[in-house]
């Protein structure tokens, strides 16, 4: 049986699909989805429904909404847009959305995500799989499923949402500058399967026609390559600041300081001028999907 929205969440009792669970070591996280879940229980007090009924009326089970009410689930968007009709909210509780996505991302991708979210211009080389803001659903989960030790489900999927939740990158307006340089590698290595591949191809030529964006490869027969000690991303903001990372330099810690910011860039500039232009590099992609 399926409720509103059609969601494993609902009619089933309070089981939901994995995900949705409170982090309890994201101790500003809990706080926020238990401030939600107080104001659920109070509009619907007020609304003078029984936890059973208000369940009923939304779609839900007693035993989630419950759960919800106590801070112990995140609501999905659903939940929040059926609960805000039936207690007569005005949009109080809808807009309580955003938050509650936000608190299902991981403390540290929040972070991340915040960071990008206020990026005038981002420039990444990756080496070993697509970049987080170039992934699809398919081949971001394969990601967190094939981790070591094991990921559970919940954690799978809340990576997933939150890798997913980052890509909001690409419809700011004014839009960022994003270039990405991707070794040929990932674009061969069929991780989750041949068709998880290709959708990801495929994608990844749907994003490079955006103007904002510039792909480029990285081919294997390379003789001379600057990324040889890893990954690269650098942020850049508004106001002259910017923060990057590398794996092989200063210990693969995030930095600031425009020296170390300036070594960064200059490798990240070896690595554009040594891999393929972005023309050749969609041509090159859509060879590759061709052949995979």
């Amino acid at each position: 049986m399926t409720g509103v929205g059609g969601g494993t969440e609902q009619g089933d009792g309070g089981a939901d699909e994995p995900g949705w669970e409170v982090d309890p070591d994201d101790e500003s996280g809990a706080a926020v989805v238990a401030a939600v879940g107080r104001q659920i229980k109070a509009w619907r007090e007020a609304a003078g429904l029984r936890a059973g009924e208000f369940g009923a009326a939304i779609g839900y089970g007693e035993d989630l909404v419950r759960k919800v009410e106590g801070g112990r689930r995140i609501p999905r968007p659903e939940f929040l847009d059926r609960a805000d009709e039936v207690v007569g909210a005005g949009g109080k509780l809808a807009a309580m959305k955003r938050d509650m996505a936000q608190v299902r991302y991981p403390k540290k991708i929040r972070e991340l995500a915040k960071l990008e979210a206020q990026a005038v211009e981002l420039l990444a080389y990756g080496n070993s799989s697509f970049h987080g803001l170039l992934q699809t659903a398919e081949y971001a989960r394969a990601l967190f499923s094939m981790r070591q030790p094991a990921y559970p489900q919940d954690e799978v999927e809340r990576g997933v949402a939150a890798r997913m939740g980052r890509q909001a990158i690409f419809e700011r307006s004014p839009s960022p500058t994003l270039g990405f340089v991707q070794e040929e590698v990932t674009l061969r290595r069929p991780l989750g399967g041949k068709m998880v591949l290709r959708r990801q191809l495929e994608h990844l030529l749907e994003v490079g026609e955006s103007r904002n964006v510039t792909v480029q490869v990285m081919p294997m027969d390379r003789e001379e390559h600057a990324g040889i000690d890893g990954e690269i991303q650098v942020l850049k903001f508004r106001d002259g600041t910017a923060v990057g990372r590398s794996e092989g330099a200063f210990s693969g810690r995030p930095v600031s300081d425009p020296k170390q910011l300036r070594i960064l860039e200059l490798r990240y500039g070896m690595i554009r001028a040594q891999a393929l232009s972005p023309r050749e590099s969609m041509a090159f992609i859509e060879q590759v999907l061709g052949e995979t």
